[in-house]
């Protein structure tokens, strides 16, 4: 995140957050019980239990969208860029993308079984973009701002 901070403390579930409150640099009056990981973006937060596949998001949400209607029962890997999340679990191949649309927050055409590895990318103009790569078969996808 540019503007703000949020530290997980994973002994104790327990998450701190500062800096620009619009950014999510106030958490205060969120549940973080059982949180295993903690992403981000350029402007927002997400907040992930692994093991009930429940998360929250904060910050703008004008940035990289809501993540309250998801639902990320195994999720094994979340990737971010500036403005857009991928959440995908390795195991069936299946992603949710979510956030703007050109920086890759759009993907249910895409096919993600085998894929290996994910990037997320930044560019200095402020979109940003995925790759994903299957590396097996030896083949990538690409989705997002292409600047």
């Amino acid at each position: 995140n540019e503007y703000a901070f949020a530290a997980l403390n994973k002994d104790t579930g327990k998450v701190q957050c500062w800096g620009d409150s619009r950014d999510g640099g106030s958490c205060s009056d969120l549940d973080f019980d059982g949180v295993t990981d903690v992403y981000s973006t350029s402007f927002l937060f997400m907040a992930l239990n692994k093991n009930t596949g429940k998360a929250q998001c904060w910050g703008r949400s004008k940035a990289a969208g809501s993540c309250s209607d998801l639902d990320f029962a195994g999720v094994t890997d979340v990737y971010s860029n500036g403005y857009a999340f991928m959440a995908l679990s390795k195991n069936n191949g299946k992603a949710q993308c979510w956030g703007s649309s050109w920086s890759g927050g759009s993907c249910s055409d895409l096919d993600f079984e085998g894929v290996t590895d994910v990037v997320g990318t930044k560019n200095n103009e402020g979109g940003g973009a995925f790759v994903a790569l299957n590396k097996n078969a030896g083949k990538a996808q690409c989705w997002g701002d292409s600047r």
